[in-house]
């Protein structure tokens, strides 16, 4: 590895990382003020979740920094408005799966969006690729909503790591059951389970995945690619798992047009990635690396856009420390 500094793998913090209080108490709240009100209260939330949270208000320095060394002369980002930014998101994940979100707030951009409609409206699936930047849940419920423009319904199979986010994720069932939204823990992930995807995504199915966090079960299994001035680790899996499945991939943003605005539109960016795996197997590694590149700089570019939209509190550039290895080094 590189030899850097380890630190807790951001499993570790548990729900913690993300203020899971912040998430529980905002879930609460949502049964019993207007969405209107509940954005406003969520600012006061966040308030309370910077002055409590040491780990937040350093992590989010610590990116911010990094973010205001390449916009020399401009206004700097403080912590404060990003963790702001943050509750605002958390109001609107709940208001996705809650079936109160406005979807007509949201405006594709002149990008791939005809390519993955099309494909879709000839019922023929793909893999999306989303991150930590904006709000994952909103794509999620846009397609599980059958908000995508497509003539049909479109079922979403979601990886996520259960371990650390499983009473979340069933927080967000529980406000919603019919949601088309299926989700598989991706520490179950092995042979069956890639048939499973390859089937769904040939039935016109969409398969999503966040490829901005190390896996907590494969910590040594990374990239160390060139993030915001700096190498930082980036997962193998979601990449490993776009060459298995063979099927066309997408990297998506759902953006906030403003960042602190509690009415603001959502901008959703959709990139066609153009990286196949129809080649020798020897190539295929380099193909898989090629895609986790082009990634980490399509990620880069939308968070200097939107700074304030990144919610990753933790040490992201850190070497993640193996498993059960009780200290630092």
């Amino acid at each position: 590895m590189s030899g850097e500094v380890q630190r807790a793998h951001w499993s570790e913090y548990r729900e913690e990382s993300a203020g899971y209080w912040h998430v529980k108490l905002i879930l609460i709240l949502f049964r019993i003020f207007p969405v209107v009100l509940l954005r406003a209260v969520a600012c006061g939330v966040g308030f309370f979740y910077y002055l409590f949270s040491a780990r937040a208000r350093t992590e989010s320095r610590r990116y911010l920094e990094r973010i205001n060394a390449r916009r020399p002369g401009q206004k700097p980002r403080r912590p404060p408005a990003h963790i702001a930014s943050f509750s605002l998101a958390l109001v609107e994940k709940v208001e996705a799966w809650g079936g109160k979100a406005l979807f007509t707030r949201v405006s594709f951009q002149e990008d791939d969006i005809g390519a993955l409609v099309g494909g879709l409206e000839q019922g023929k699936g793909a893999l999306l690729l989303t991150s930590h930047l904006g709000n994952m849940e909103f794509i999620r419920a846009l397609a599980g909503f059958s908000r995508t423009g497509v003539s049909r319904n479109v079922p979403v199979t979601v990886l996520v790591d259960f371990s650390v986010t499983g009473d979340f994720n069933r927080m967000l069932r529980e406000l919603n059951a019919e949601s088309q939204i299926q989700a598989i823990s991706v520490n179950e992930v092995g042979p069956g389970t890639v048939v499973l995807l390859q089937d769904r995504i040939a039935r016109g199915e969409l398969v999503a995945i966040a490829g901005d966090r190390t896996s907590a079960n494969t910590r040594n299994k990374y990239f160390h690619l060139p993030f915001l001035g700096r190498e930082a680790p980036f997962a193998y899996g979601p990449f490993l798992l776009a060459a298995l499945l063979e099927a066309p991939v997408y990297f998506i943003f759902a953006l906030r047009r403003k960042d602190l605005s509690l009415g603001s539109r959502y901008n959703m960016h959709i990139h066609k990635v153009p990286v196949s795996f129809d080649c020798p197997r020897k190539e295929r590694e380099q193909r898989i690396e090629q895609m986790a590149r082009l990634f980490a700089g399509r990620l880069e570019y939308y968070c200097m856009l939107h700074p304030y939209q990144w919610y990753n509190f933790y040490d992201f550039w850190a070497e993640p420390r193996p498993s059960g290895q009780g200290k630092t080094r």
